[in-house]
């Protein structure tokens, strides 16, 4: 039986894997999301996906009977949208999915003497001339923020590419790293606690990547929970290094592992 996790306040959870995977819900999922609410406690969903924009996940939340305030939703966008802000960029280059745009209205988006390039994921939009339009970009001194760098996904026939190996092709090449504004950035952290209003040692965050998630929390002082659904895999867990405060079989195991079921 795996040990509770004591003195909780607040929690981060991510979505794809862990409240749902592809289009149906984790089973138990909306019933523990009210469970942490009965019980007080202050929830961020988190989320690396950047291929949706906010309106589009709140919708997917809706139609699977997951209950979600708006307010209560944090993506890798709206720190983009920040830094690109505070750093004063007049002008930014996309390389993202077109229906995200409306998630960094505000910014503009400028071919040549871009500030910045933002790199989202594309899916099967990746190609040779993405990536090379982007390098030029960068090569001509423009920041290169990446919204997240995750290596893989879970897709409906199987693991598949993520943003992180194109971000990576595009360090490499250029020699610089990127900013990453998703899970592990401690900026992301950073955020979502601040939203919670609590210190990293009061909370918790749950993920089904071991990297991104647990390590990553785990990294900036929060307890790591790490659920066996999405794209865990166990080989991938034991290759990581990584001890997970808790391994949990789903997020439906949560409410009597932090003591409010």
């Amino acid at each position: 039986m795996t040990p509770a996790i004591e003195g909780v306040e607040g929690l981060l959870l991510d979505l794809s894997g862990v409240i749902y995977v592809q289009d149906e819900a984790v089973p138990g999922a909306a019933d523990a999301l009210e469970s942490f609410r009965r019980a007080g406690l202050p929830v961020r969903l988190v989320t690396n996906t950047t291929m949706r924009p906010k309106r589009s996940i709140l919708e997917r939340l809706d139609r699977l009977g997951i209950k979600a305030d708006p307010a209560e939703l944090i993506t890798p966008a709206t720190l983009a949208k920040r830094r690109c802000e505070e750093a004063g960029y007049e002008s930014v280059a996309l390389v993202v999915m077109d229906e995200l745009r409306e998630d960094l209205e505000g910014l503009e988006e400028k071919g040549e003497g871009a500030d910045a390039v933002i790199v989202g994921d594309l899916g099967e939009g990746w190609d040779y001339e993405v990536l090379n339009r982007a390098f030029r970009r960068l090569m001509d001194g423009a920041e290169l923020i990446a919204l997240q760098k995750n290596r893989y996904w879970e897709t409906s026939d199987g693991l598949s590419l993520d943003a992180g190996p194109f971000v990576s092709s595009l360090e490499y090449a250029t020699g610089r790293e990127a900013e990453v504004m998703g899970k592990p950035s401690p900026a992301f952290f950073e955020l979502a606690l601040s939203e919670l209003g609590i210190s990293a040692d009061h909370a918790a965050m749950v993920g089904d990547d071991v990297e991104a998630d647990v390590g990553g929390a785990m990294e900036a002082g929060l307890a790591g929970i790490l659920v066996r659904t999405g794209k865990f895999r166990e080989d991938l867990v034991s290759e990581s290094g990584i001890e997970p405060t808790a391994t949990v079989n789903s997020i439906a195991d949560v409410p009597g592992l932090i003591g409010s079921s």
